[in-house]
């Protein structure tokens, strides 16, 4: 079978598409055949080496597609269902080998595409909005990247729960994205400063929260835009990792609370899992849940999937499909 291998850390030109014997499924495992996988952040940090993995590898931890078979004392699934996981590297390839507590079914509903698309952002979304600062009525949010894969879905669920969205975003085209999916306000980071813009629309008061996927960039401005005892909340480092900082400063801008969380830690038993998948594919089955796909790409194309995103030019989803 064709997969993408990450023998050396570095730049786009490691993920090598090399031919591999498909794998052979073990206890507790399934193999799928791969429709879709997506590509994140997370996968260019697997492949930078910012987090490592033992190599080589196949990246992409995130996909959908049709069992092929299954390992011993595996009865969960059964061969032609269609499923969809977050879970251990290997998507990037014709077929994958995935652990069965991860496998999650399709409803008949989505398409497989939609549903690898939508598991890990899906997720993300759904435990910072409902767990990690439970969002409600009367709440102020600001969701940085608001026209991206995870802002967007970040967007719809704080307006499930009845709260106020503020989002920043370049450029006024995808400003018109977000609000298309329910942001309140737009901010436009490239001719205003968040901060400020983001007080001045809580008429001094700061936000309860900010979701900021961004990183080293926005993170002093995003400390600014939050109300006493509010919450920052650092998702992701599309910028660049956050710099080491004095707890102090928690302290002189209003006593914050600061997180750094992980999707890992919001899965950690089967019914938070089926909790949060569920809510995801029941959303997109029903359309209450919106995804846009942004761009699909065959496996060659790996290394410029992982550029277009890093240069965040893109609003949606990525795709590779074999």
């Amino acid at each position: 079978m064709r997969a993408i291998r990450v023998h050396e850390p570095g730049g786009p030109e490691q993920l090598r598409l090399e031919n591999i014997d498909i794998p052979k499924p073990g206890p507790g495992q399934v193999l799928v055949k791969v429709a879709a996988a997506g590509v994140n952040f997370i996968d260019i940090y697997h492949r930078t080496g910012l987090y490592p993995l033992p190599r080589p590898f196949t990246p992409g931890g995130e996909g959908a597609g049709t069992v092929e078979g299954v390992g011993p004392n595996v009865d969960a699934v059964k061969p032609g269902d269609r499923v969809t996981w977050v879970g251990p590297p290997s998507s990037y390839a014709e077929y994958a080998v995935v652990p069965v507590n991860v496998v999650l079914p399709v409803p008949a509903a989505v398409d497989l595409r939609l549903a690898a698309a939508a598991m890990l952002q899906g997720m993300t979304a759904h435990y910072l909005t409902h767990s990690t600062f439970p969002l409600k009525s009367g709440d102020t949010c600001l969701v940085h990247a608001a026209a991206g894969g995870t802002g967007r879905l970040l967007v719809q669920m704080a307006k499930m729960l009845g709260a106020r969205v503020i989002g920043t975003t370049s450029t006024r085209e995808k400003a018109n994205e977000a609000r298309g999916v329910g942001a309140d306000e737009m901010i436009l980071y490239t001719e205003q400063e968040f901060d400020a813009e983001a007080r001045r629309l809580t008429e001094g008061r700061g936000v309860d929260v900010v979701y900021d996927s961004v990183g080293k960039s926005t993170w002093e401005k995003s400390l600014n835009s939050i109300r006493p005892r509010g919450m920052m909340v650092t998702f992701g480092n599309a910028s660049g990792a956050v710099e080491p900082f004095a707890p102090l400063v928690l302290n002189q801008k209003g006593s914050l609370f600061l997180t750094r969380p992980k999707l890992q830690d919001y899965v950690s038993t089967p019914d938070e899992l089926k909790w949060r998948a569920g809510d995801v594919l029941n959303w997109l089955a029903s359309g209450k849940l919106k995804m846009k796909i942004d761009r699909e790409y065959p496996l060659e194309q790996a290394g410029q999937a992982h550029d277009d995103l890093a240069a965040r030019k893109t609003s949606g989803k990525l795709l590779l499909v074999p």
